[in-house]
């Protein structure tokens, strides 16, 4: 790969510049509360209703990791008792998912937070990353970290910089486009055009 200019990929590839980001300590915010009608409940053990709400909230974005991952591996991270997998709800209605990680030594990870479009822009978004970081440093741990791409929402890294996360590194992502593989439907992730045979 040139680092110094462009690099061509091929037909079936997709690439994004993905931003890590961290805190070590949490900013000093009242306790957040949902927005009215809101309720957040833990999940386990179900990864036909995760599935579908990652894919709902994420197939915009080409969201795709969870959306390909085997079964039995879904499975063993939601029912690991150090993940924590919280679904927002308006009503009877999925509409967005908190998930944390403790997997890590003294570390928790933002693994997954978002909603379903329709949802964004209505104060949910701010009431999970501020329960994210409430939750995280509940427990001993000395860093909550977080990654975003170039090929999410527009606002995701503004996002998680205006909650107080700092940026520390930057990675490229090359990887098969899941619209050719399957993984995603041909309309997902309209922003990002399909190079190859569908």
């Amino acid at each position: 790969m040139n680092l110094n200019g462009y690099t061509d990929l091929p037909d079936g590839k997709i690439a994004s510049v993905v931003t890590y980001l961290h805190m070590r300590r949490p900013p000093d915010l009242p306790r957040p509360e949902a927005p009215p009608g809101l309720t957040l409940e833990r999940i386990r053990s179900d990864a036909a209703r995760y599935r579908a709400l990652f894919r709902r909230i994420g197939e915009p974005w080409l969201w795709f990791s969870r959306a390909a991952m085997p079964e039995e591996e879904l499975e063993a991270i939601l029912a690991d008792p150090r993940v924590e997998v919280d679904v927002l709800r308006d009503g009877d209605a999925d509409i967005g998912l908190l998930e944390l990680d403790f997997r890590h030594d003294s570390e928790a990870e933002l693994a997954f937070l978002g909603l379903v479009p329709e949802t964004i822009g209505r104060g949910a978004g701010r009431f999970l990353i501020q329960e994210a970081v409430r939750r995280a440093f509940g427990k001993p741990v000395e860093r909550l970290f977080v990654h975003t791409c170039s090929l999410d929402h527009p606002d995701a890294l503004a996002f998680y910089r205006r909650a107080g996360f700092v940026p520390y590194k930057r990675a490229i992502e090359v990887a098969d486009d899941p619209r050719l593989t399957g993984r995603l439907p041909p309309q997902a992730g309209a922003h990002v055009p399909v190079l190859g045979k569908l």
